[in-house]
């Protein structure tokens, strides 16, 4: 007899439906066919153990287990769980009137437990679509899996559970969270708050610029001066993340097993800061089994690198193309996978290897030429798609002391979520750009139009302080976004004084 069960398989952030056909008939042997790799291959013990422990028999007789199509192969232990079924029904030991309504994933323990799996969303999105009644799967993924309405999530702990739920002698009420009161309670519950940090207030001004357009920033300066504690803090003032954004952040999240156990929906921006001894591949995705990498598990929010000259460089080449396309697209011989990579960019450094270079008190120990090459480890094509540099100081003793109330992330949030507004507003119509930071260049001319004045201020401060051309366009960039936070259509002469000033790095004669 031949029995049918449905699965699926993740392919990049979105899952494909895979047929499970069990055939039982004459003869002695188990075979496994439609592309399956060991892991999928070793389920024959765990489901042959996890039905012994139950009552149930493996069939002592010729039994192939198709998983079709048969060109994707078939990756992980998710799909012990429906072969075990598959078994049951092809060898007449249960019947299951309801079978091929639902989606059925999990691995399998010895003794017949549910162990939970990856990818669990991008599968309800796709049974929900294919129009399935319901998706069995273990119950530790099952809030996860309720974000998804219009179908029934039925979490099991054990194979007999699913058996008897299927068979009809056991009733199992589907999982249902209430999503979008979740989500809406969650969306600005941050940790970390700006109104911890003590003084630090043109830097702050930085990081409220940096978030009103979507920038890219750098912080300089020397150790203990507070550049990973407002680094922190950043996506406390990003604007609160829609339901379409926290559904995309929590698929990618999903896929990559990073949710964790009764996990559902992401409501806040993601903030990762990967140690400087990451590979590239683990930086932007890759593997047998392309998974996504720290670049799209920032997509929606913040990827930190601290103490930036220390990453390897070949790991910071290979980030140029996602910060100007915004998705990563990983190759393989006989499949091509996007990851989306909408993230910004905060990285942080030390002026020089002992990190006082430019201190106010301290003096720095570094010797000719040092500095310059310390600096050079970051390449100019990163440093151009970054579009703030900011010089970092220590915090004075009496700002420290003070008890002075600082401004609450709330309240930067606010006014950053107005400048948002007013450029979603602006960029109506334009496809994949949502922010100032995405302009392309040939709508800075456009948009970022100065008077006179404001050429004559940025001609000088190109002379003077030595600006490189690369610096042009992220100075218009930049002053468009201090203008919208100040509510003005035109850019005024003290936004572009304000944005130029933001450039440290591409001042000739910075590291002397």
């Amino acid at each position: 007899m031949v029995a049918k069960t449905f699965g699926s398989a993740v392919s990049g952030v979105d899952a494909k439906l895979i047929t499970i056909e069990v055939n039982v008939g004459q003869g002695t042997s188990f075979y496994m066919v439609g592309l399956p790799d060991s892991a999928v291959k070793e389920s024959q013990q765990r489901v042959e153990s996890a039905l012994k422990f139950f009552g149930y028999r493996m069939p002592r007789q010729k039994v192939v287990v198709n998983l079709a199509p048969a060109d994707i192969r078939k990756e992980g232990s998710s799909y012990d769980l429906p072969i075990a079924m598959g078994i049951l029904q092809a060898s007449e030991q249960v019947v299951f009137p309801a079978l091929e309504e639902y989606l059925i994933m999990g691995e399998l323990s010895l003794d017949g437990a549910l162990r939970p799996i990856k990818g669990v969303l991008p599968i309800a999105i796709e049974g929900r679509r294919r129009g399935y009644r319901g998706f069995i799967l273990p119950r530790e993924n099952a809030a996860e899996a309720s974000i998804v309405n219009n179908l029934d999530i039925i979490g099991v702990e054990t194979l007999e559970e699913a058996i008897h739920f299927l068979e009809g002698s056991l009733a199992i009420d589907p999982t249902v969270t209430e999503t979008r009161d979740i989500f809406y309670h969650s969306l600005t519950d941050y940790e970390f708050d700006f109104s911890d940090v003590q003084g630090q207030e043109n830097i702050k001004r930085a990081m409220e610029i940096a978030a009103a357009g979507g920038h890219n920033v750098i912080m300089i300066g020397p150790p203990g001066a507070g550049k990973t504690m407002l680094a922190k803090r950043l996506p406390s003032i990003l604007p609160p993340l829609s339901l379409h954004e926290a559904l995309e952040t929590t698929k990618i999240h999903s896929v990559a097993g990073k949710l964790g156990a009764s996990a559902s929906l992401i409501a806040q921006r993601p903030f990762r800061s990967p140690h400087h001894t990451i590979s590239d591949v683990a930086l932007v995705g890759g593997g047998g089994n392309p998974q996504p990498g720290e670049i799209s598990l920032s997509h929606n929010g913040v990827l930190f690198l601290d103490e930036l000259p220390e990453f390897k460089r070949t790991v910071l080449e290979v980030m140029r193309q996602p910060l100007e396309e915004r998705k990563v697209t990983i190759s393989r011989a006989k499949v091509s996978v996007d990851f989306p990579a909408n993230f910004m960019l905060i990285a942080s450094m030390n002026p020089c290897p002992c990190g006082y270079y430019n201190h106010p008190e301290k003096e720095c120990v570094c010797g000719p030429g040092v500095v310059q090459k310390y600096l050079n480890k970051v390449s100019g094509p990163l440093l151009d798609r970054i579009d703030l540099h900011v010089e970092v100081t220590p915090v004075r003793f009496d700002e420290m002391t003070s008890n002075r109330k600082a401004e609450s992330s709330s309240a930067i949030r606010e006014r950053v979520t107005n400048a948002r507004e007013r450029q979603v507003a602006r960029f109506e119509g334009h496809k994949d750009v949502y922010c100032n930071a995405m302009m392309p260049s040939h709508m800075v001319k456009e948009v970022c139009v100065i008077n006179d004045a404001g050429k004559a201020l940025l001609k000088t401060a190109m002379e003077r302080l030595g600006l490189s051309a690369r610096a042009y366009d992220r100075i218009l960039k930049v002053s468009k976004t201090i203008s919208d936070l100040a509510g003005s259509d035109d850019i005024r002469v003290e936004h572009l004084a304000e944005a130029i000033q933001y450039r440290s790095l591409d001042r000739e004669g910075w590291a002397g």
